[in-house]
């Protein structure tokens, strides 16, 4: 059934990161803007404490960059000049990470994942670059929106393994895609539908590494609410055993409430 609808709908967004239970450090980062209605993930990577920096400049960066892009547009910026903002902004963060990586002999090699949600009403515009990944839950079924820039995903998609093998692979962790490693990246987005009742999931490889797809859809289906869903996920992931830093965002889709009403207020 298609529950896609023009009538406003508001957002709660929910972030939590975890070290995870055989990390000494948390490379993982998010950030939000309420007003801006953007959430922002990261998984940085590199040598001692460089990943951290990579990712938390990341998210530093684009809130602030394009939160404030956003909050200042007006209404009749469509999704086009919205789209074209972000590459802009991923752009400019690429190029800081970069240069950082090449002017401080202890960051070098540092780069990050990313994961950018930016909500429009009814659309969705979400930007990915790396393994972190984005889903949307809506009526009890779990699709994932983003695909991997990774080397298993080309072995996949190439036919060369079955994505049962893929998922038993020592080479989880090879990216082909990522923040700051070089001096251009391209920051993959598409646009998708939310409806009232959907949330959407960012996450970090911390989590979906730990849990598949089913057991993703099983600790969403046991929790009413994103913040006590988000911290499910995180302790599922550590069950399974917390092999990676965990980063999770959730944010669920609200129908607006009348006029002169305020409901579901955003919460992190």
């Amino acid at each position: 059934m298609d529950r896609s609808s023009t009538s406003p709908v508001s957002f709660e967004f929910y972030s939590v990161t975890d070290r995870g239970r055989a990390r000494a450090n948390n490379e993982d980062s998010v950030a939000i803007d309420d007003a801006a209605a953007l959430a922002v993930l990261a998984d940085g990577m590199g040598g001692y404490n460089a990943g951290e920096v990579a990712s938390g400049m990341a998210t530093a960066f684009i809130r602030s960059e394009l939160g404030r892009w956003l909050t200042e547009a007006s209404e009749e910026v469509t999704d086009q000049d919205a789209r074209r903002a972000m590459d802009v902004c991923v752009d400019n963060a690429n190029r800081a990470i970069f240069n950082a990586a090449n002017s401080n002999p202890q960051y070098a090699g540092m780069g990050t994942t990313l994961v950018v949600a930016v909500f429009r009403g009814a659309r969705l515009l979400l930007g990915h670059i790396g393994d972190s990944r984005a889903y949307r839950w809506r009526e009890g079924r779990l699709v994932q929106l983003t695909r991997d820039h990774s080397l298993l995903q080309e072995q996949i998609d190439a036919g060369l393994i079955s994505p049962e093998q893929a998922a038993m692979s020592l080479n989880k962790n090879l990216v082909t895609r990522a923040v700051g490693v070089e001096d251009i990246v391209l920051l993959e987005t598409h646009q998708h539908s939310v409806s009232p009742d959907d949330w959407i999931l960012m996450c970090s490889d911390g989590l979906s590494d730990m849990l598949d797809d089913e057991s993703i859809a099983e600790v969403l289906m046991s929790h009413n609410q994103v913040a006590d869903a988000a911290h499910a996920l995180v302790e599922a992931a550590n069950e399974a055993g917390g092999r990676d830093n965990i980063a999770v965002i959730l944010v669920a889709v609200r129908a607006e409430a009348s006029a002169g009403r305020t409901w579901w207020p955003f919460r992190r």
